[in-house]
């Protein structure tokens, strides 16, 4: 198989992993034995060495022959042909066990990385229709397995993220589809009407200027819950003192009418509760909170708000009364486009209140928690760090302005007609 550099040009050989382990282990394994067969050249030498001399000028008989010899000289000869016949089966000996060593090396190597290899299959077939594909390794409980079972788990929540995206598209397009669908019916319905009078096109008017509002509120919902997710688990961009209790109250007066439009009773115990983050996302936490705590309830009901804070932390926590919602619906609320219980109080939400009230709580290292209350309603409670325990981060990128050197007098400085004045001393 012909294997691209980064440029795009062929590369013939490719120095894989099982390659490199195969010749890793080859080389030790050849390296030792060579060791071996030097250690038994030196000691052949050695024990040669040692043996009992005989008195110069010895002569031996050769039993065979009769032939006489020179001691001296049948010793090393003698050493030498023991020496070189030692070399020659030690070095036979490597090549044979360097040869299996090394087919033994590619075969467990080969073994080892084939979990690498399904790794590097499942993801060449991932696409978005097929990120239900799993490794499933079974085999030792070795590093080998924890890298197939962390790319599993990494595949289920890619998956479910996808997933989560795919379900936020489809609902954003249909949400804002249905306002472009009325004013589109309405201008088509006002206008094949020949008869159409004055007061029609008014009534017409005021059909497009609810959808368009309808749809820029959404617009913008969307738009805050992106800014928000991208700033989580990042450094905000804007981090100053803040007081969550100041944030209700204004939410409170900017629902004042719609409370008193259906005779709301609110509660409040609004204690300090300081914290350190952006102003205009947590006036916009708390003022989700208040939408949808009016919002979702009914004629005549409550609201109750509480804020306050310790030495790590500071919460907030609304509760309302309302229809039943299921418990094991309340997870599911913070997931855009989901709205629970019914619908009173004559405006219809989004669906993104307690998604942006969630990012908003992510993106400042706090938490976010919400339970159905047994009489009906929901209670929220947000927890954020204090300001105690949170650096203020100003946004001061001062650019430094160069001033002339001290030996040189400063530059004339223009007036308004361009003509050029006495030098202005900056640094007085």
């Amino acid at each position: 198989m012909t294997v691209y550099d980064a440029r795009g040009r062929p590369r013939w050989f490719r120095p894989t992993l099982r390659l490199r382990l195969t010749l890793l282990n080859g080389v030790l394994l050849v390296g030792g034995a060579l060791v071996i067969v030097l250690l038994g050249w030196f000691v052949v030498g050695h024990a040669m060495s040692e043996a009992q001399a005989l008195p110069p000028g010895t002569r031996l008989v050769d039993a065979t022959t009769g032939a006489e010899v020179d001691f001296g000289a049948w010793r090393a000869k003698a050493l030498a042909s023991a020496r070189w016949e030692m070399l020659f089966a030690g070095l036979l000996a490597v090549a044979l066990v360097g040869a299996a060593g090394v087919a033994g090396a590619y075969f467990v190597a080969g073994r080892a990385l084939r979990p690498l290899q399904q790794v590097t299959a499942t993801a060449r077939q991932l696409t978005g229709d097929s990120l239900d594909q799993r490794i499933r390794y079974v085999g030792a409980d070795d590093e080998v397995a924890e890298l197939a079972n962390t790319f599993d788990a990494m595949m289920d929540r890619i998956s479910a993220t996808f997933d989560s995206q795919k379900r936020f598209v489809a609902n954003a397009s249909h949400e804002l589809r249905t306002p472009l669908t009325v004013m589109r019916t309405e201008v088509e319905v006002t206008l094949a009407d020949p008869d159409a009078d004055l007061e029609e096109y008014r009534r017409m008017a005021k059909v497009v200027r609810d959808g368009s509002e309808r749809a820029n509120a959404l617009i913008e919902s969307l738009l805050l819950l992106a800014r928000t997710e991208a700033q989580s688990g990042r450094r905000l961009s804007k981090k100053v003192p803040a007081d969550l209790a100041a944030c209700v109250t204004s939410a409170l007066s900017a629902m004042s009418r719609e409370i008193d439009r259906i005779h709301l009773t609110v509660e409040q115990d609004l204690q300090p509760a300081p914290v350190v983050g952006d102003p205009g996302l947590l006036d916009r936490l708390a003022g989700n909170l208040i939408e949808n705590a009016v919002r979702y309830n009914h004629l005549h009901g409550s609201i109750w708000v509480r804020t306050g804070g310790d030495d790590e932390h500071s919460w907030l926590v609304v509760r309302n009364t309302g229809f039943d919602v299921e418990p094991a619906d309340v997870p599911r609320l913070f997931e855009p486009f989901r709205r629970g219980g019914r619908e009173r109080t004559g405006g219809r939400g989004s669906g993104l209140g307690l998604s942006i009230v969630r990012a908003v709580a992510d993106a400042h290292g706090g938490t976010v928690s919400a339970t159905a209350n047994p009489e009906g309603g929901l209670e929220v409670t947000v927890t954020l760090p204090s300001a105690k325990v949170t650096p203020v981060v100003t946004a001061t990128a001062a650019v430094p302005v160069p001033s002339p050197p001290a030996d040189r007098d400063p530059a004339p400085v223009p007036d308004a007609r361009g003509r050029h004045g006495p030098p202005v001393n900056d640094r007085q």
